[in-house]
């Protein structure tokens, strides 16, 4: 479904230059399926869309089925990968405006994900007067971030509800341990399962995205059904027919030609959060041992009026990753105005719908930028409806995990992210931290 058009790189990419790499890329894609590469405890998303928790599915449903009928808002707490997903689809498939529209389903907003104190109480004040649910997404329920901000929000729902509080409380966390696991039992709150096998930001396809995704009104057994077809289309291991395994070989020549950054573009103001969502994806699953491509973002043509200049005429190190999609599922059609009317000289663009014009602004932009010494990777996709985003969120999972093996790399864990975690604690006086904090302050004094 998920197909990957090269035929703007010619200038850029030898004949045979993927050919020349593929030994790498299938060996990278063998290790990947066979299971025994770095990082191979994490691979629990590689076979999610096919043997996923069945009653745990139509646990979410009926949950998000009484948010739905109990609920005008729901408040989601996590931190990267705990809500960065979840956000991403909901935008994606119901507007970056879902909240502001006329809908049977709640509001949601997304806290615990900073440490903003003006953000926490705009939001705060967004629970007053209205029923509210609130769903805490934390593997263990101690990293700070969203441990605040569930300390203010299970406050205001006992606050409001009393003892009724605990059938609002929905905890998203590990399975067996944990300090929140522990308090979720003590408390009665319903929980569903962080997996052990599934890092944060491989997670949107578990109940850590799926119960906010359902509640938004979302069909999420289409999510999962195109995140399933996807799967099966990418066991392909011929490294020339395998659309992923192109993306991530294309990705490690651009990567030792000098094109250290990649801006993933999009002409759809929905996909912002899905840009986000990439860059943790990315980001963190590469970026390590010195290594790695930098992941950037951009939403054309908007963005084409910022950072157009820079994209063709800056610096060599950005090749371009464009998002597009077949259809939008609403055009637009522009109306023709009488000539006497016509005083901007837009009737040149009428009587046509508006992803026409918007499909002659790719194109003319692929021209320059490639005409420009910038190269550009067509990734093209169906309409985006709920089951082409699951098989796009599984198409970007599994190039990332190849891209980082064949970069070297271990792509599932993430080493750097704890560094300031400690040092944070240790400067706010955390009990266990006294030494780490002696030496943080001798550097800051």
């Amino acid at each position: 479904m998920i197909k990957v058009d090269t035929r703007h790189l010619s200038r850029f990419v030898g004949g045979d230059e993927l050919k020349q790499i593929s030994h790498l890329t299938k060996a990278a894609h063998k290790s990947l399926l066979d299971g025994d590469g770095a990082g191979n405890d994490f691979l629990g998303w590689k076979d999610l869309p096919v043997n996923y928790d069945k009653d745990e599915f139509a646990r979410i449903k009926k949950a998000a089925d009484k948010i739905k009928s109990d609920s005008q808002v729901l408040f989601v707490i996590g931190i990267g990968g705990s809500y960065l997903g979840a956000r991403a689809v909901i935008e994606a498939l119901k507007s970056t405006l879902y909240n502001n529209l006329k809908k049977s389903t709640p509001e949601i907003y997304f806290v615990g994900n900073g440490i903003d104190a003006d953000y926490l109480n705009e939001v705060i004040s967004l629970a007053d007067g209205k029923d509210f649910s609130v769903n805490i997404i934390s593997k263990s329920g101690t990293t700070t971030e969203p441990a605040v901000a569930f300390r203010v929000f299970r406050e205001l729902a006992e606050k409001k509800y009393g003892a009724y509080a605990k059938s609002r409380i929905y905890a998203t966390t590990d399975k067996k341990r944990g300090t929140l696991k522990e308090l979720a039992d003590s408390e009665g709150w319903e929980t569903f399962v962080v997996p052990d096998d599934i890092g944060g930001r491989f997670s949107v396809l578990t109940a850590v995205g799926l119960l906010p995704i359902a509640a938004a009104g979302v069909d999420i057994e289409q999510l999962i059904k195109g995140a399933a077809d996807e799967r099966n289309d990418l066991l392909e291991t011929d490294p020339l027919k395998n659309n992923v395994l192109i993306y991530a070989a294309l990705r490690n020549i651009f990567f030792n030609k000098g094109f250290k950054n990649e801006l993933l573009v999009t002409y759809k103001n929905s996909f912002v959060q899905f840009g986000e969502w990439y860059k943790q994806l990315f980001g963190e699953s590469e970026g390590k041992d010195g290594k790695g491509i930098f992941p950037v973002t951009a939403t054309f043509s908007t963005d084409l009026h910022s950072l157009g200049q820079f994209i063709q005429d800056g610096a060599p190190i950005i090749f371009e990753t464009v998002l597009k999609f077949d259809a939008p599922l609403n055009d637009y059609y522009l109306k023709k105005l009488p000539p006497e009317q016509d005083g901007d000289g837009l009737n040149f663009l009428s009587e046509q719908n508006l992803s026409v014009v918007t499909e002659k602004a790719f194109l003319g932009t692929i021209i320059a930028h490639t005409d420009g010494g910038t190269p550009n990777i067509v990734i093209s996709a169906p309409k985006p409806d709920a089951y082409t985003l699951g098989a796009l969120i599984y198409f970007f999972e599994k190039a990332c995990a190849v891209s980082g093996y064949l970069l070297g790399v271990n792509p599932f864990d993430q080493p750097g992210v704890e560094s300031y975690k400690k040092n944070m604690f240790a400067l706010l006086g955390k009990k266990g931290y006294e030494d780490i904090r002696q030496k943080l302050e001798a550097q800051i004094n």
